[in-house]
């Protein structure tokens, strides 16, 4: 079908906006950061350095900046990583370069979610991660790159770094006042439940788990139920994202490394009590934008009653 000159226009226009929003792109100055979060460096290198041994083959889906394969190369293993954007493939393969590994590591340029290594691989590694899967395309690049790999390999799978994501939802009274200012918008929190402006009503409640080795969703909705634990004014919900990126069975334990926290605020706050039973719904795709998540909150009917 063509379509009317306008509404193509207005549709590549969307596409080249979420191009440099959303997917695979990221700037090239939020890499710098990352490798500032000390949680994230040190959590990837555990798993790596747990899954990874000499002579194996590592692929690496978006290199960013090369860290990742970095680690495995220094395992022993041969890395072959692909990158889509082109300041990022330049910088991976310098920093690369610079730190001693180009023997071990190589760089493609191109779109992760139609890429394959020339060879089998024992590990895949791909931190494509946002909080609740939003934004980035981890669950579509991986799901591409399984079905791609199979097609050309077999069906005998690699490990995936992460292992798996557990997707968790809260319903919160969050402040909201900045310098008097009131503010309700979307915010970020730091990977800590113990905020000094947010109050927890009720524990977390898992609603999507993402096993990368098992077929990987891409509905995200939920219907959550939550009791109160306290009396307060729910305004907003968290959204937790806990990655595990590899379980160390020897001793016993998961290797974690949590995304940043995400904080939305609900059009209509209500005041609750404790023991008040709470619905909140969600509906969203994975890799969607922050404003295409749909949520509401209420007490559930029989607390309704209750209160009344």
């Amino acid at each position: 079908m063509i379509l009317p000159f306008n509404q193509a226009h207005h549709r590549q226009i969307k596409a080249d906006r979420e191009e440099q929003t959303l997917g695979q792109y990221i700037p090239l100055a939020y890499h710098y950061n990352m490798l500032q979060d000390e949680d994230r460096m040190e959590g990837f290198k555990s798993a790596i350095e747990l899954l990874v041994t000499p002579e194996m083959r590592v692929a690496e889906l978006g290199s960013g900046t090369g860290v990742l394969s970095s680690f495995a190369a220094r395992c022993g293993a041969t890395v072959e990583a692909v990158e889509r954007i082109p300041e990022l493939v330049d910088c991976s393969r310098r920093l690369i370069a610079n730190n001693g590994l180009e023997q071990a590591v190589t760089i493609s340029a191109g779109d992760a979610s139609h890429w394959l290594p020339e060879h089998p691989v024992d590990v895949v590694i791909c931190e494509m991660l946002h909080v609740g899967l939003l934004r980035e395309k981890q669950a579509q690049v991986i799901s591409a790159f399984k079905r791609n790999y199979v097609q050309r390999f077999g069906t005998k799978l690699p490990v995936f770094v992460p292992e798996a994501s557990i997707l968790m939802c809260q319903p919160v009274e969050q402040c909201f006042d900045y310098a008097g200012y009131i503010a309700p918008v979307p915010l970020f929190q730091a990977a800590k439940l113990e905020q000094p402006r947010t109050k927890e009503i009720s524990p977390l409640v898992p609603y999507q788990t993402l096993q990368y080795d098992q077929t990987t969703p891409f509905d995200m909705s939920a219907s959550l139920r939550f009791t109160a634990t306290t009396d307060a004014c729910l305004n907003a919900i968290r959204l937790v994202t806990q990655n595990i990126l590899a379980i160390d069975m020897s001793a016993q334990r998961a290797i974690n490394w949590p995304n940043q926290c995400l904080i939305l605020p609900l059009e209509t706050p209500f005041t609750c009590a404790a023991n008040d039973e709470i619905v909140i719904q969600l509906n969203y795709e994975a890799g969607a934008p922050l404003e295409a998540i749909s949520y509401q909150a209420q007490r559930a009917q029989h607390s309704q009653r209750r209160a009344a």
